[in-house]
């Protein structure tokens, strides 16, 4: 499928979200997760780190696909760590989407997304990240404050950020 033709199909189809513990992950989807990981986070980036961290089996995974059955294409991903596994809080993490997916508002949708699972699963908890500093007022949109300075990770400019856990739910945050 060409970029051009994914990015208008993402504009007019609605994201099929599937929320799975690893351990309900089929191999497929596994698979299909760690490779959008992998041609962003390592190859696009130009990140040599360690993304198989340990802390995938502790998580819950959010897929985003377009399409069905065969023809469906993962457009977005990210993680959701319980508190004690990456942050004292619970966090979330490995946030991607798929580079022809962007800019049609896939992104939005799956922190928004991301962050009622994550919610609905620790209530009343609060949410660390660690996000690129770039993306500081993306997060802030749903509700994150800087949480620290800048640091350098993978040669990439990161904060850590928190969203209270009284925070407004997310429609409110970002409506």
């Amino acid at each position: 499928m060409s970029t051009a033709k994914s990015t208008a199909s993402a504009n007019q189809a609605a994201i099929a979200w599937q929320w799975r513990a690893f351990d309900d992950l089929s191999g497929a989807d596994l698979y299909e997760a760690l490779k959008l990981r992998q041609a962003v986070f390592v190859i696009e980036q130009n990140c040599i780190f360690p993304d198989l961290d340990g802390a995938d089996q502790e998580s819950f995974h959010l897929l985003g696909w377009l399409g069905h059955g065969a023809q469906r294409t993962l457009v977005a991903y990210l993680r959701c760590l319980p508190a004690g596994v990456k942050f004292v809080e619970c966090s979330i993490g490995r946030v991607v989407s798929s580079p022809a997916a962007r800019g049609t508002g896939i992104g939005k949708q799956l922190v928004e997304e991301g962050l009622r699972r994550t919610m609905a699963l620790f209530p009343g908890q609060a949410i660390r990240i660690g996000a690129q500093q770039r993306l500081e007022r993306f997060y802030a949109d749903f509700g994150f404050v800087t949480d620290s300075a800048p640091y350098d990770e993978d040669d990439i400019l990161h904060v850590e950020m928190l969203r209270p856990g009284d925070a407004a739910p997310v429609a409110a945050a970002i409506g």
